[in-house]
């Protein structure tokens, strides 16, 4: 590929693919960090949890419910870039995409970081965030305004 030609495919790139990279470079620091990356503030969020149930709220809002919920919040923004920038693709290819991507960061921090967790649980976590944010996108599509569509 000549490099004039190597220029105009990058002008053609969309802000919303740029985006997506950025997501996926952001999204890959966290998976890939050595070390848990909710360790620092596992002690506060218990403490917070403590103090919520001694107020009322369910004991099943527990720390691994927390867990599971930011591993589902983490991967719908994924679901939501994924369905504007590849609108040629179905949602179950996006969807797919999104699992396989889970399962090649948990397979990853089984094989190469002793300090991390790898477990079936996070990529149905965080498969299910990519199917909120593949809803989200389809309800987005069907708002009547232009910003929706880009």
């Amino acid at each position: 590929m000549k490099s004039g030609s190597f220029q105009k495919s990058l002008t053609r790139v969309r802000p919303l693919h740029w985006t997506l990279l950025g997501y996926f470079v952001v999204l890959a620091f966290i998976a890939f960090w050595p070390t848990p990356v909710d360790q620092p503030a596992a002690g506060d969020l218990s403490v917070l949890l403590d103090l919520l149930h001694q107020n009322g709220i369910p004991e099943w809002i527990n720390y691994g419910f927390v867990e599971a919920s930011a591993n589902v919040l983490l991967f719908a923004p994924a679901g939501l870039l994924l369905a504007f920038s590849l609108r040629r693709k179905r949602w179950w290819q996006l969807l797919a995409l999104g699992a396989g991507v889970s399962g090649t960061i948990e397979l990853g921090q089984l094989l190469f970081l002793p300090h991390r967790y790898s477990s079936v649980q996070d990529i149905l976590m965080n498969t299910l965030g990519v199917g909120l944010g593949l809803v989200l996108a389809a309800v987005l599509k069907r708002l009547p305004f232009s910003a929706a569509t880009p």
